[in-house]
Formats: structure tokens, C-alpha cells, sequence
């Protein structure tokens, strides 16, 4: 099947630089996706946006390209509930990858089962309007309460505007709730101004819930250009990761977003996100916290009441 992209698509950074900042041995990219590729894997009927291919190849030549031992593959809204282009990824990693689904309450228990043998830990709610229409939170609820004996988890995307709306729902979960992007704050906003607070207290509040501290390209209103070389790309996102990698050690995670979907002003190079990352976790400690205790723990570790 032929699929047109949907115009002013940015494909992928073609060439990333490679990154200045060594990762520490057992890093985990915990934020990346694969699209398609359409042909094998076609796109979901309902979608509302249609990628460039990017396939487990090329993202498993960037994972060794960047440094990284391991990926959390998280399923694209581009391809729905149909997880095949995810779980063929995961199958093919020889174990150096987990997965986060996208399911409906009409799945069966067998599913749940060979997903979680293909490698699936958690599922994933998206409460972004623009990018998909809500599934009713009973459902969801229902969802997660069939996950929570596998040890899975669930992960949640919202935009900071939405948390006083969504609170009750989220803190409500019956498993660890990890939330994209840190809420996707407003960061021309003062990092201890009510709407991060917000967030913050939340996490302090319930100790299930963890944050990714990802994409500071979706974010941030400086962008990539840099004053004073690299060191100074994205910084006004800095003191929103900072402040949480700091605040909540060993409940963050952070990722890529390998390919990047919809973005509209510019395509990061991803070995420059590497490079961001000793910004926001300064210490040798809070490195590996973040890119390799956490998330092999999560992802690798405990199975829950599952064997």
C-alpha cells in the first residue's frame, strides 16, 4: 500500500552528529517510536497524520550510532491499536528492547499474554486532543486494571493546561503512571510559577507516578540555536528537567522521540539531545539514574506479580 505523507511532514535529522557526551554503559533510550514502514505495516484508517517510514533498522542503527544499549519502543497514534509494526521491532531486537501498546478494552487476556512475552510493559493513554480523539476514562480505567497483574505500567500524555481537569483520573491508577514529556509545560512560564507546581506536586504527592524529561525540541521557545555553542541549545527547557531529575531521582526517564512525528519548526539532530542531557543531570549519580538504573528497572527488572 502506498501512503502519502502528510504535507510539511519534517522527516528524521538524515545524518545526527555524534554525540560529545559518553553515555554510561547500559543507557536506555526510553522515548522512541517506529512508523511503518507502510508498506508492511500500514498506517491506521482513523489516523490524523501520515509520517515518513522509519523503520526498526534505522532505529536500531541510531540506538548504536548514539551510544545507547537499549530502546522502549512506544507506539505511534499513526498506527492506532494495531501494535504489529511495534512488536515486530521488539522481536527483532534480540532482547535490547521493551514496548509500550497502545489497546483496546476489547483485547483478550491471550493477547495481553503474547504481547507481554514479545516484550510490552506498559500501555499508553493520550489525552492530546489535537492528535487523537479521547477514549471515555472508564474504559481506560478498565484498561489498566487488566495491565496492572502483568506488572505493566501505564504511560500518559497531556499538555500542562489539562492537569487540573485530569488529576482525579491520573492519580487514581491502579499501576505507576509515567507521563511524557513532563506534561509538556509552558516554559516561557517560571519553573516554580503554579502550572509546573502543579506537576511537581503531583509526583510528590504519588509515589507511582514518574516522568520522562524528553523533548526539549517539542518545548522549547529558544530552540536549537546556540549562544555559546552546543552547551546553550534548548535552554530555557533546563531548569523544567533539571528541576525534576534533581527533585525525584530515581523516577525519571528520558528518550529521544526518534523520529521526531510532528514537529513543525525544526528537526532536532539527535546526538545533539544527547548532549543536552549532562544539563539536566549534572552528576555522574543522576546520569545513570536516569539513563540506566530507572529504566532498566522499570522495563527490565521486576515483573510484577507475573512470571
Amino acid at each position: 500500500m502506498k501512503f502519502e505523507m502528510t504535507p510539511g511532514w519534517l522527516p528524521f535529522y538524515p545524518v545526527p552528529s555524534k554525540p560529545r557526551f559518553t553515555l554510561p554503559p547500559g543507557a536506555v533510550d526510553a522515548h522512541c517510536h517506529v512508523f511503518g514502514p507502510g508498506a508492511e505495516f500500514p498506517y491506521a484508517p482513523e489516523r490524523k497524520y501520515t509520517p515518513c517510514d522509519a523503520s526498526k533498522a534505522q532505529l536500531f542503527a541510531l540506538r548504536d550510532h548514539l551510544g545507547f544499549d537499549k530502546n522502549v519502543i512506544v507506539q505511534a497514534t499513526c498506527h492506532g491499536s494495531n501494535n504489529q509494526a511495534m512488536i515486530d521491532a521488539l522481536k527483532h531486537s534480540k532482547g535490547r528492547a521493551r514496548g509500550v501498546a497502545t489497546i483496546k478494552r476489547t483485547i483478550s487476556d491471550a493477547e495481553l499474554e503474547e504481547m507481554h512475552e514479545a516484550g510490552v510493559r506498559g500501555t499508553r493513554f493520550n489525552f492530546v486532543k489535537r492528535l487523537v480523539d479521547f477514549t471515555p476514562r472508564e474504559e481506560l480505567l478498565e484498561i489498566a486494571n487488566r495491565i496492572a497483574p502483568l506488572g505493566w505500567h501505564v504511560v500518559i500524555y497531556f499538555e500542562a493546561v489539562d492537569l487540573p481537569e485530569l488529576w482525579d483520573f491520573f492519580t487514581t491508577l491502579p499501576t505507576i503512571v509515567v507521563v511524557d514529556h513532563m506534561g509538556r509545560p509552558d516554559v516561557t512560564k517560571p519553573v516554580d510559577g503554579p502550572e509546573f507546581e502543579l506537576f511537581v506536586k503531583m509526583m510528590r504527592e504519588h509515589s507511582n507516578i514518574w516522568s520522562k524529561v524528553s523533548c526539549p525540541e517539542r518545548l522549547s521557545v529558544s530552540g536549537p540555536s546556540a549562544l555559546n555553542g552546543e552547551q546553550s541549545a534548548y535552554r530555557d527547557v533546563v531548569p523544567f528537567a533539571k528541576r525534576l531529575v534533581e527533585t525525584f531521582p530515581d523516577r525519571v526517564l528520558w528518550g529521544t522521540d526518534w523520529p521526531h512525528p510532528n514537529l513543525a519548526n525544526h528537526m532536532p539532530d539527535d546526538g545533539l539531545l544527547v548532549d543536552y542531557l549532562p544539563r539536566i543531570a549534572t552528576t555522574v549519580e543522576l546520569q545513570r539514574n536516569l539513563l540506566v538504573d530507572n529504566p532498566t528497572r522499570l522495563y527490565w527488572g521486576k515483573e510484577g506479580n507475573h512470571s
